[in-house]
């Protein structure tokens, strides 16, 4: 116990030498992966919420902790947009959307109030190839106000792509890299398993992604792109194979959704980067209800060629909970600008009070 008080006390000692107060965080966006990261921040020291945004008419006008399930009032009451928020905040969690272009001026208007941005849409991890145009804007603005944007998450924004990034960096030379990752949906929430087409028919699978009503995994593109752009790889073309259903062949049963024979369970995707005429990058994706085996496999064909493979895969919303609330401290030292996950610091657990990882930005910007 000597041992742990003293332990106790180094870090008492650390955090007063800081000279910051505790990290303030904004939550915009109070849904399933939002309430996951506002219940780890709930955990953690050297930081707290202190304002939240959600529209739902369910939401709006309740406390946080009602709404994230903690069975306590937190002293935050949601409001519905984010012309009704007025709190002073360091950073915001912005965990809204998958996409660019419905993100956008949400991230606009925090960065304009002078804020970090942290955001799970799948399309900032890497949003060059989606909008170039939109993802300048970003970087020149939060350059202006001097704060910093990331768009990251367990996948894209770890698994596929920074894991690899990393992977790579014991290699004298590189032919191809091939990720893979299998997951059982059946463990993952409501609207993941309607997100793969889980429980619909071929016809009805087909109709709706066609039309955008489902789409599967967003990122696959992303992470290629961020894969090759630390390799500086000058990359033809990014190819997305179609989406194929996988169809249950025996009756399967998820914590939502119970799949009958001949119905579909999930879907698989693929994407690859073609480098030099060659499929230099290649990504698979399967995400269904009922897989015997889950794991998330790397394999970098090279000198040395590098087999890394995590068995089971590490699920999605806690992982993404945990990335996102670890890359605080990353995206407070940050210099100003738009960034990507290989632009930062190496990602690394948070462990104790958050404040004893932040360096300089946060205190100067606040005139400690």
């Amino acid at each position: 116990m000597a041992d742990i008080d003293a332990i106790d006390a180094i870090e008492v000692d650390a955090v007063s030498r800081v000279g910051c107060s505790e990290v303030r965080v904004v939550l915009v966006g109070v849904g399933a992966i939002g309430s996951e990261i506002a219940r780890l921040l709930l955990r953690k020291t050297g930081v707290r919420m202190v304002g939240a945004v959600d529209p739902a008419p369910g939401k709006v006008g309740r406390d946080l902790g009602d709404v994230i399930g903690v069975g306590r009032s937190l002293g935050v009451m949601i409001v519905g947009s984010l012309d009704e928020l007025d709190v002073d905040a360091d950073i915001a969690v912005h965990a809204t959307t998958s996409f660019l272009d419905k993100a956008y001026p949400q991230i606009v208007r925090l960065v304009e109030r002078g804020l970090d941005v942290i955001s799970t849409c799948e399309e900032l991890s890497y949003p060059y190839i989606v909008d170039e145009d939109l993802a300048k804007s970003i970087d020149e603005l939060a350059r202006k106000h001097n704060v910093t944007v990331l768009g990251t998450g367990i996948n894209p924004g770890f698994i596929m792509d920074t894991l690899v990034i990393v992977l790579t960096a014991v290699c004298q030379d590189i032919k191809r890299i091939r990720v893979e990752r299998v997951m059982d949906a059946g463990k993952r929430r409501l609207q993941f398993q309607r997100k793969i087409g889980a429980g619909l028919t071929l016809e009805e699978f087909r109709e709706k992604i066609s039309s955008g009503e489902i789409t599967g995994h967003v990122g696959l593109r992303q992470s290629i792109a961020l894969i090759a752009d630390a390799l500086c790889w000058k990359l033809d073309r990014i190819v997305e194979e179609p989406v194929k259903p996988i169809v249950a062949d025996r009756e399967v049963r998820g914590s939502f959704i119970t799949v009958k024979p001949g119905s579909v369970a999930g879907l698989n995707q693929v994407a690859y980067g073609m480098y030099r005429g060659e499929h230099a990058i290649i990504l698979d994706f399967k995400a269904y209800i009922g897989a015997s085996e889950e794991y998330d496999s790397i394999t970098i064909e090279g000198t040395p060629t590098i087999r890394e493979r995590i068995a089971p895969c590490i699920h999605g919303d806690i992982g993404t909970a945990a990335i996102i609330v670890n890359s605080i401290p990353k995206v407070l030292n940050a210099p100003p600008g738009l960034k990507t996950m290989k632009d930062l610091q190496v990602p690394s657990a948070v462990l104790g009070d958050m404040r004893l990882y932040i360096d300089g930005k946060l205190r100067v910007r606040r005139g400690d």
